[in-house]
């Protein structure tokens, strides 16, 4: 009996710098196809929604199908408004780091959508435990540009203290976790802080992000049994951006299945979504967080979107993929996907569109000018004594003992 030689099966994406961009592999559904079940609706009658993708905006910019969500034209500009401040301050930041007035930046262009529209989905009383390119969380919320910019540049005005890498916010104030560069962290702790608000028999539900490359990591599984065994009242969000750092989405399993199947072995629903539509997001994020709030648990969403900018000011995504491979992203870009839509609904122009870019990016310079008043990187000029703060409700022994040691010495 002949037997064949072994051989071991390496992921490669489709196109590699100087290829052709190919995006054949990526399942689309047609706009308006996927009907909307009910919220209430078993695990078992979702089994097929991990394998198809939630549209709303057609090629004629058109809301079209069950999930077309019913929101105000002044719902629609805020949510535009949010997304392009986003990018602006994106861009703004960048140019900082490159002038070497900070460390490290992260942008997340093409992604605004993501998180502008589930935040606008969201209570603004419910937990956000985001990932590295939810900046639009805070801004969907008005946070304060100021208070992003002066982490960003850790200077003194910085209510971190210097203690974060840049872009990894923290705000109480806006309910939104503390990010850590170990990304799959967030998964459990959203699920924990869920399962805490169901005990307290609060009202206040939770929402996680990690990207594509992350759910090949055990934080991620060990979510999904905790959300699933206890239905926790929580959103766990998968931003499938088709790249982590240098590696495409099929290094973490997005050959095999979608991301969102990964739901069905623990009897999660999985929802896979257009992330470039903010309305079809919106929509997803707004059945999934009825569900939680009727305790029905936990559902888990593939967000298929494109990183179009490098994964960092560290990075430089030419050495592993095609340049034009942004440009040629079948799901087009999120901005320009609702501008064309108001516009084709008669509640925009091109002219207004460019009158308010500018108006932001005044916003921005203005608010950047203020925040480097502050100073910036390396002038934090906190007191010493403010290490020993902010981690232990009540400081432990050794480290007063050590504090009086630093204060003697």
């Amino acid at each position: 009996m002949s037997q064949l030689p072994l051989s071991l099966h390496i992921p490669e994406p489709k196109a590699r710098p100087g290829q052709v961009p190919d995006f054949s592999g990526v399942p689309l559904s047609a706009a308006g196809a996927v009907p909307r079940p009910a919220i209430d609706s078993d695990e078992s009658v979702l089994r097929r929604y991990p394998y198809e993708l939630i549209r709303v905006l057609d090629d004629a910019h058109n809301a079209v199908g069950d999930w077309a969500p019913t929101l105000d034209t002044d719902h629609l500009l805020r949510g535009l408004r949010a997304m392009l401040l986003t990018r602006t301050y994106d861009e703004r930041m960048v140019r900082l780091q490159r002038q070497g007035k900070t460390s490290f930046y992260m942008k997340c262009t093409g992604e605004e959508a993501v998180a502008v529209a589930q935040a606008m989905a969201l209570d603004s009383g419910d937990m956000l435990f985001p990932s590295y390119r939810q900046q639009g969380l805070l801004i969907a919320r008005d946070h304060s540009l100021l208070d992003m910019m002066c982490q960003v540049l850790n200077n003194r005005r910085d209510r971190l203290k210097g203690r974060q890498l840049p872009v990894m916010y923290s705000s109480r104030a806006s309910n939104f976790f503390s990010i850590s560069g170990n990304l799959g962290t967030q998964f459990p702790q959203a699920v924990g802080w869920a399962m805490a608000s169901a005990i307290r028999g609060d009202t206040r539900i939770a929402a996680a992000w990690v990207g594509d490359g992350t759910t090949a990591e055990g934080d991620f599984h060990h979510a999904l049994t905790f959300a699933s065994v206890y239905q926790a009242p929580v959103l766990l969000n998968v931003v499938n951006n088709q790249w982590a750092i240098s590696s495409f989405q099929g290094i973490a399993g997005g050959e095999r299945a979608t991301f969102a199947a990964r739901a069905l072995g623990f009897g999660i629903p999985g929802l896979r979504v257009d992330g470039n539509d903010f309305l079809a997001v919106h929509a997803v994020t707004r059945w999934a967080a009825e569900r939680a709030r009727r305790n029905l648990g936990p559902t888990l969403i593939e967000l298929v979107t494109y990183r179009a900018a490098p994964h960092s000011t560290s990075d430089d995504p030419s050495a592993y993929r095609p340049q034009a491979e942004a440009a040629q992203w079948p799901l087009g870009d999120p901005i320009e996907r609702l501008k064309q839509h108001l516009i084709a609904t008669g509640h925009w122009t091109e002219q207004q569109h460019d009158a308010l870019a500018s108006e932001l990016d005044d916003l921005v310079k203005t608010t950047l000018k203020e925040a480097e008043s502050h100073g910036l990187l390396g002038t934090s000029e906190h007191d010493p004594d403010s290490m020993f703060e902010d981690v232990f409700k009540e400081v432990p022994p050794h480290l007063l003992r050590q504090r009086q040691q630093m204060r003697e010495g």
